[in-house]
């Protein structure tokens, strides 16, 4: 799927207006040719009905159409224009979680994604285009008819090959192009290949004859165009005779336009050589984008060897075969959708599809071992790209994984190993999705599965599953003590020392981190994971009243942060740490601190990490004697909470901060006022909240400093434990 330009956003207040969000269009890589009179008859229709389905023949140009409206039209819509394209997914089970993704949302809660959805857009107006629906549309139907009953500002532009047959749907038939249009199409792609093609009194009447014969299809258009880096048009149409008797379509009952496309692109691949073509049938291993480590590795062999494997794809990408993407996780290539499915047709005549995805697996799960590994590096923020990008493809490897009892265990291992990105990526949701699939099979209690049970307990914790919680944890102890597997036994009491932590009940969770920690040592464990036992020890014992103690678990974390590059639970040591100074009236550290945690959680998309942030901060703020400011803040945070989940967790000891703020906000300002800039603050998206933060208020100066602090409750207890060590754990005698 295309990634949106992030921003965090959660269903808004009774009056609130949210700030207008700039959607995910992509930019538009050569030039739109054509479709003047389509363009303007689908504007016409989307003021008619709040959902258009342009409906065509795979090739025809509908994504290229539906987008281009969609630009066009994007000021009718003041919360945007978002696409989601859905040909990557497969399973009707995360449909609602990608279009979650599509819209920029991430959610930390138990709730349904469907919740998330409705929510969210109930009280927008945007334009939603849906694309790549095919493989599943009844169940998107489905979800669109329910969107649109619930948000009455949603308008839906979506593209397909059948309509979606909902109530009110609008149905625009994307016919092949005309006459004029395609051979304008057709020279403008031509100059590409040869900047200095031109339509002349020589070649134009063989250019019409090819696009007459191409039935005006664009894919078919552009294809055709790629071969003049060889071939001259009317060397091109004498090719195209021929293979238009060599492909006639498939079966005898299929539409001609059917038959049509699969003439251009069977044409195309005949006109590969015998390597490229086997290389665009391995291709089709693929979901989403890849790179050229995974296309070397999963598609090379004996009859195509690892070093050639670069110059062929090569070809396949001049002849627009292949298409190149660059992003975040730097240079990586997609198959077209009707492009991969030609290819898997000839995968599976080789009757090599089962070797392939066997590799495919085999690659996704090796990366995903490797990306975990370097999550405790100074490569967090590139991890957390490479896994966005592949998601689609580690998806299928698990898909693969599950059609085997045999191979559960893989599916299990990889929905485990993928922690760091279900919960440092603002993905839990989804995260929750697959652990809870993988683990309803039966199994053998190994590593694996005793590896996603303490990741589902973890997750369940951060949703506020308490329930779920106990029980994956409990199980998964229970289990490793008998088959005598410390490490699992240790992230087993960790998290059930964090449900601890986050339930109020501090001395219990003081006592199992402690012994989460020790049980790591002995293990020989050190990563992100043990960082964050240490930081949630600090935590309970600030709670309990020791800040001196929880000062020296996190500065000790901060170091081994900065000497491994690891990011993100420094963030949550710098809050403890910040929450510390601001016991001590130290505000201008604290506030140091916590603009640093911002970033960090920006960087990662952690909502949880970055809304407790908020939360303190505006104490900070209205400590240093900006009451007005620190309600915005307040107002802010309260936006976001619904989509984390229980607001501060339900805990006492967590609402501390905000109970002090509000206290101080409302005594300073009036409650009329403290109201209505609170109020203010709930307007803010996220994206906008944190950057005002980050600047230091709405015109970027921070205010004074200030002193002195409300007693923090429980300051007088002491924690149970005596002395310890650097990493926070008991001393050992």
């Amino acid at each position: 799927m295309r990634r949106p330009q992030r921003s965090y956003s959660t269903p808004d207040g009774p009056g609130s207006h949210p700030a207008p969000v700039r959607g995910n269009l992509p930019a538009e890589l050569n030039r739109f040719v054509g479709r003047d009179d389509e363009l303007a008859e689908l504007g016409r229709l989307l003021e008619e009905s709040r959902l258009v389905t342009v409906a065509g023949v795979a090739g025809a140009g509908k994504t290229r159409c539906v987008t281009r409206v969609a630009a066009l039209l994007e000021k009718r819509y003041c919360h945007g224009v978002w696409v989601a394209e859905l040909s990557a997914v497969h399973d009707p089970g995360l449909l609602e979680h990608a279009l979650v993704d599509a819209l920029g949302l991430t959610d930390h809660t138990s709730r349904p994604p469907r919740t998330t959805l409705v929510e969210h857009l109930a009280a927008r107006q945007l334009l939603l285009v849906i694309d790549g629906f095919e493989q599943m549309t009844e169940v998107v139907a489905e979800l669109v008819r329910e969107l649109l009953r619930r948000a009455p500002g949603l308008h839906v532009l979506a593209a397909g090959r059948r309509p979606l047959r909902v109530d009110g749907e609008l149905t625009f038939p994307l016919a092949p192009m005309t006459g004029p249009d395609a051979v304008e199409l057709f020279a403008e792609r031509a100059r590409s290949v040869q900047p200095g093609f031109r339509l002349t009194d020589g070649n134009r009447a063989a250019v019409r004859e090819l696009c007459r014969r191409l039935d005006g299809i664009p894919l078919a258009l552009e294809l055709a165009a790629g071969r003049l880096r060889a071939l001259s048009v009317e060397q091109i149409l004498h090719r195209l005779d021929d293979r238009f008797r060599l492909l006639t379509g498939g079966s005898r009952g299929a539409p001609a336009r059917h038959q049509t496309l699969r003439t251009a692109i069977g044409w195309s691949h005949e006109l590969c050589a015998p390597q490229q073509r086997l290389l665009w049938a391995r291709l089709s291993v693929f979901a989403g984008q890849f790179d050229l480590e995974a296309v070397e590795y999963i598609c090379s062999g004996p009859d195509l060897p690892a070093d050639s494997v670069l110059d062929v794809l090569d070809e396949l990408l001049a002849q627009s075969v292949v298409v190149r993407e660059d992003s975040a996780a730097g240079c990586r290539y997609r198959l077209l959708d009707t492009v991969r499915e030609y290819g898997a047709e000839w995968l599976t005549a080789t009757g090599d599809t089962d070797r392939l995805r066997r590799r495919h697996r085999d690659w996704f799960l090796g990366l995903a071992t490797w990306c975990e590994l370097d999550w405790f590096s100074p490569r967090q923020s590139e991890v957390a790209a490479r896994i966005d990008s592949e998601l689609p493809n580690l998806r299928r490897a698990m898909e693969c994984s599950m059609e085997s009892p045999d191979e559960v265990h893989l599916a299990q291992y990889l929905a485990g190993t993928l922690w760091f990105y279900w919960v440092g990526c603002g993905r839990l949701a989804e995260g929750r999705h697959w652990l809870d699939h993988v683990l309803e099979e039966e199994s053998p209690y190994d590593a694996s599965r005793l590896k996603a049970l303490w990741v589902l307990g973890y997750v369940a914790v951060l949703q506020g599953d308490a329930v779920g919680a106990v029980s994956a944890l409990q199980e998964c102890r229970e289990e490793a003590e008998q088959a005598g597997d410390t490490s699992a036994v240790a992230y087993a009491v960790h998290r059930m020392g964090c449900l601890a932590l986050v339930t109020d009940d501090m001395v219990r969770a003081e006592e199992l981190l402690r012994e989460a920690l020790v049980r790591y040592r002995e293990a020989g464990e050190l990563n992100s994971n043990v960082l964050m036992g240490q930081v949630e020890l600090a935590m309970a014992v600030a709670f309990l009243g020791d800040l001196e103690g929880a000062v020296a678990i996190c500065e000790e974390v901060r170091e081994i942060c900065e000497d491994h590059g690891e990011r993100w639970a420094l963030a949550y040591a710098l809050y403890v740490l910040a929450y510390a100074a601001l016991q001590r009236g130290e505000t201008r550290l604290a506030r140091r601190m916590l603009t640093e945690c911002l970033g960090i959680g920006r960087t990662f998309h952690d909502l949880l990490g970055t809304v407790l942030t908020l939360e303190l901060l505006a104490l900070v703020t209205a400590v240093d004697g900006d009451a007005a400011e620190a309600a915005v803040l307040q107002g802010a945070a309260g936006r976001i909470w619904p989509s984390v989940g229980l607001p501060l967790f339900g805990s006492a000891y967590y609402a501390q901060p905000r109970a002090q703020c509000e206290e101080r906000a409302r005594r300073e300002l009036g409650e009329e006022t403290y109201e209505a800039r609170r109020r203010a603050g709930e307007r803010l998206s996220l994206d906008a909240a944190v950057s005002r933060a980050l600047s230091g208020g709405p015109h970027g100066r921070p205010g004074p400093a200030g002193s002195g602090m409300l007693p923090v409750q429980g300051t007088t207890r002491r924690p149970a434990a005596s002395r310890t060590t650097g990493r926070g754990g008991p001393e050992l005698g």
